[in-house]
């Protein structure tokens, strides 16, 4: 069977470029296709020999500043000539379902949410754009084409595979599609298991508006508390103007580094509603409980009182009342562990191939 993993950008390192990692090892020998790379980021270093990228890589600019040509994205990810193979897997969450396969070619997507920004988060996003009014009237209107573009382009996947029961609901609710859930995939087994934690508390990840590290802030800057914060975006510089003394910036950190912090940390914060969570299923492989808001993918991943505990308002007095009666010593961490084994990668590859396989059976008998 020729197989090609198409992907939307490869530019930085999130939840969405770990689980295609995964799908790439899998599949070792299939072509990438995706609009954008970045060769300096050595997270991909053992995928560029297999890139192929799009017109729009020779653009200037297009790695730093990929979101000028948002214009000319749907086009391009359309370019590709992928007639020669029997199976295309795509790994989105905005552009690379958009490919366009012949009736002979399967299409599976593995999505990872519908775009946000066109559906989610549509006025937020166009609220935090630092532009002025008269550019955002013009992006709201190529918005709304966008929208319709991404209707289109996932009528034409043949299979849709969602991360999560959140994000099966909203392919659901906005493609008007079905779809079968395979959790993300996390290898359980290259966290250390927590012994005994040190004082601080531990939250990271991209630091977008979205996923509200204000609130953890705010709440930490009033219990006084220490906690440390990994991870860059463009809320950085915001959050470390408003922060006090007892919370630490990290910035981006290596795999090394996280896993001790992970490891030593009273307990790992998750704030924001998630497509899935990758970072609270590696702190639960780690053995510490998570503190999630009880929204999104927290809910399929956190089991109350064994491997975390939730807090019902998305606000600073919420969390902190949840922080300052968390108490590590009532959390064993073999037992989160364990229950974090659920998502470990060779559970993901083994649903990916049967899936996979079984598309494959039921076309050949078509034939």
């Amino acid at each position: 069977m020729r197989i090609a993993l198409v992907h939307d950008y490869l530019l930085k390192n999130g939840g969405a470029e770990v689980v295609f990692r995964a799908i790439s090892r899998m599949f070792d020998q299939a072509p990438i296709y995706t609009l954008l790379h970045d060769k300096s980021n050595p997270d991909f270093k053992e995928l560029w020999t297999r890139v192929i990228s799009s017109r729009l890589q020779k653009m200037p600019f297009s790695t730093s500043k990929h979101r000028w040509y948002l214009p000319f994205m749907s086009s391009a990810i359309e370019s590709y000539d992928l007639s020669k193979y029997d199976m295309v897997l795509s790994s989105s969450s905005a552009f690379a379902k958009g490919i366009i396969t012949t009736g002979n070619t399967i299409h599976i997507c593995y999505c990872h949410t519908p775009t946000r920004y066109l559906w989610l988060d549509a006025y937020d996003y166009l609220r935090d754009l630092r532009y002025p009014h008269f550019f955002k009237t013009i992006i709201s209107s190529y918005l709304s084409y966008l929208r319709i573009w991404d209707k289109l382009a996932a009528d034409r996947v043949d299979y849709f595979i969602a991360n999560s029961k959140t994000v099966q609901d909203r392919i659901t609710k906005y493609y008007k599609r079905d779809s079968v859930v395979i959790y993300p995939p996390i290898d359980i087994n290259k966290f250390l298991l927590a012994k005994k934690p040190d004082k601080y508390f531990l939250a990271g990840g991209r630091l977008v508006p979205y996923k509200r590290f204000d609130l953890i802030v705010t709440a930490f800057n009033r219990m006084r508390i220490p906690l440390k914060i990994f991870g860059t975006g463009p809320e950085l510089a915001f959050l470390k103007s408003i922060a006090s003394s007892n919370i630490e910036f990290l910035g981006e950190v290596s795999e090394d580094v996280k896993r001790k912090l992970y490891q030593s940390a009273q307990a790992f914060i998750n704030p924001q509603t998630e497509d899935f969570g990758i970072t609270m299923v590696e702190a639960m492989a780690s053995g510490i409980p998570v503190i999630a808001y009880r929204s999104g993918g927290a809910t399929e991943i956190v089991k109350e009182n064994v491997s975390g505990v939730f807090f019902d308002e998305q606000t600073w007095e919420s969390l902190a009342d949840t922080v300052i009666r968390l108490k590590f010593a009532n959390y064993n961490p073999v037992l989160i562990r364990e229950h974090a084994q659920q998502f470990d990668t060779s559970v993901f590859q083994t649903k990916i191939k049967s899936f996979m396989d079984e598309k494959f059976q039921q076309q050949f008998k078509q034939k």
